[in-house]
Parts: structure tokens; sequence; C-alpha cells
């Protein structure tokens, strides 16, 4: 059962550790929240909950808005809850750059169970931006989205981690590498992502073998995909603005013979906004492009599925044009 909006008491006692060595290290260099140039790192504990840093400007305050909303909302369907992180509320506790109590997001730690995930954090939409932000920020989200597949294919990979084996470890592409992928490198990557040949072979072509049980089946990823596109079909309540859905699983499970735990999650909610009544067709758009390339990696085009995406993503286009500087 999906727990929601538990507040931690302020007197229970936490055991910390320091995100050096352990997967939630991994996790949020993947996406994109690694610590460093004066910016806080994110925590863990041994309960399961991760401690995101609060974002001091408005982002910090819009993304518990969020969460609040989100979680309290009785318009939500419970199925729809579990590709979202259990939100914990907020907490003061020691930042971890050891300079004092600072305030933190508490979340659920999506990874504290899995062993080696492999990773990919795909932010979704045809653009980053919305018409209610800053002249500044909208400049910077227009040049990335341009500079980026994410105006051509209505998302881009932000970051990965492929799980190759004990001794070579994890491919992780510098961000550098992985911002300029072009449309061909976002399909190769997506194909390697569940091949048992080694990513960083440029002379082999990704297999796919892992295809069938990470992104088909009744459970799969692709499956995930569907089930959420359905729900954005219908829902106006939220616009969900530079919001990244995360692809995991777990080979070594896989190759045990056991399930891989192919999972999504949506993360990243400091520019959503409330809807006003209108269908999110910016989000709706990439989902469907997405779930158009996963479903060529299982079975080849869909002509079914791929038409409905398109006239989602040509809805997006639509309403794009009219407010693209």
């Amino acid at each position: 059962m999906l727990q929601i909006f538990i507040l931690y008491s302020l007197l229970q006692p936490l055991h910390w550790k320091r995100l050096k060595a352990s997967l939630i290290f991994e996790l949020q260099e993947v996406a994109g929240h690694k610590a460093g140039k004066g910016k806080l790192g994110p925590l863990v504990d041994d309960s399961g909950c991760f401690y995101k840093p609060y974002q001091c400007d408005d982002r910090g305050s819009k993304e518990v808005a969020f969460y609040t909303s989100f979680s309290s909302n009785t318009k939500i369907p419970h199925h729809i809850r579990r590709f979202f992180p259990v939100f914990y509320g907020t907490k003061l506790v020691e930042a971890s750059d050891g300079s004092g109590l600072s305030p933190h997001i508490v979340l659920q730690d999506l990874v504290s169970n899995r062993n080696n995930p492999s990773i990919m954090d795909i932010k979704i939409g045809a653009r980053t931006w919305y018409p209610q932000a800053s002249d500044d920020y909208i400049e910077r989200c227009f040049q990335k989205d341009r500079e980026t597949t994410t105006s051509l294919l209505g998302f881009r990979i932000s970051g990965l981690q492929i799980y190759e084996n004990k001794e070579s470890g994890f491919w992780k592409p510098v961000k550098k590498l992985v911002q300029a992928f072009n449309v061909e490198d976002v399909r190769l990557v997506l194909r390697k992502f569940v091949s048992s040949n080694s990513p960083t072979d440029s002379n082999s072509v990704p297999d796919c073998s892992f295809a069938p049980s990470v992104y088909g089946g009744s459970s799969g990823i692709l499956a995930q995909l569907l089930e959420l596109k359905e729900w954005f079909e219908d829902q106006t309540i939220y616009n969900l603005n530079s919001c990244s859905v995360l692809m995991v699983y777990e080979k070594e499970s896989l190759l045990k013979g056991t399930s891989p735990g192919a999972e999504i999650k949506l993360v990243d909610f400091a520019h959503v906004i409330e809807g006003t009544g209108i269908i999110d067709h910016n989000f709706l758009g990439g989902l469907c492009s997405l779930i158009k390339i996963i479903s060529e990696i299982l079975t080849g085009p869909d002509e079914h599925t791929n038409k409905a995406c398109l006239q989602d993503m040509e809805k997006n286009s639509v309403i794009d044009n009219g407010t693209n500087k």
C-alpha cells in the first residue's frame, strides 16, 4: 500500500550515512543533483528515506507545494500514486557539508532495496519552460531545448547509468556527452539500456535481449508508461513542466532468473503549476514519443499506437507554436 504524506517526528532518532559509495549517490548523480560547487548533496537514512536539500529560491517552496497538494488530493487515482515518490514532509537535518541544520524535503528512497540498478533519467516535454517563468529562465530553457532532443523528440535523456558486470561496474557517460545526444543517439541508448552486450562497445549492435523482460510484459516499463499516458489524456489538475521519468531495473536479478524490478517514477516537481482545465499536451506529447520508441524496440512500429501518439505530439506542437518565443 502506498503511504501518503507521513510526517516524521522531529524526535525520531536517525542513523545517517553520507552519499559516497551508496546507491542513492549513484541515482542522484544520474538525475543531476550531484553535490559540489556550493550545492548541498542529498542524504539517505537506514529506514528508506531520501533527504533532498530544500532549494532556497522559489523552487523549494513550489516542490513542497506540489507534493503537499498531490499527497492530499483525493482526485488522484490510487494506481497513479505508485508512479510518484512517497512524500514524508520536510525536516531540518545536518547538511551534507557539515555546515549545520538545513531544511530538506523527505521522500521515499527509490533505490534503497536495489542492487546495482541501471537507471535512466528522461526529461519529458517538447519545452521545459512555461509562460509564468521569468524571462531569464525561459531563455535558458529555450536554448537548451533547441540544443538537445527536447524540441525534436519531446524529451531528452538527462543522465544514465547502465550496469555491466562486477568487473566493469557501470557505464555512466559524462553530462557533456549526454547533453550532446542527437535523435539517433537517444534511440541507440534506449536499446543499449536493455542489452546484454557492453554499452561501450561501438562495434557491436545492441542485442536488446533484456527488452522483453524490462520494457515488455504486463508489468514492464511500456505497460507502466501506457498506464500513465491514459491518466494524462484526462487529467487537468497539474502541468508537469521540466519533470523527469526515471526508468530503473536490476540486471543481476534478471540474470538470476528473477524479476528485474522494472519500474518508472516521476521526479523533479520544482516547476509544476496548477492546471487550468486544459490537458497537459506538452507532457503527454513527450510521453507518447517515448512510448513510440520503446514500442519499436519491442515489436517494431505499431500503427495504432504511433497514430495516437503522433496526434498528441501534433496538439502539443500547435500549443507551443502559440507561445514559443
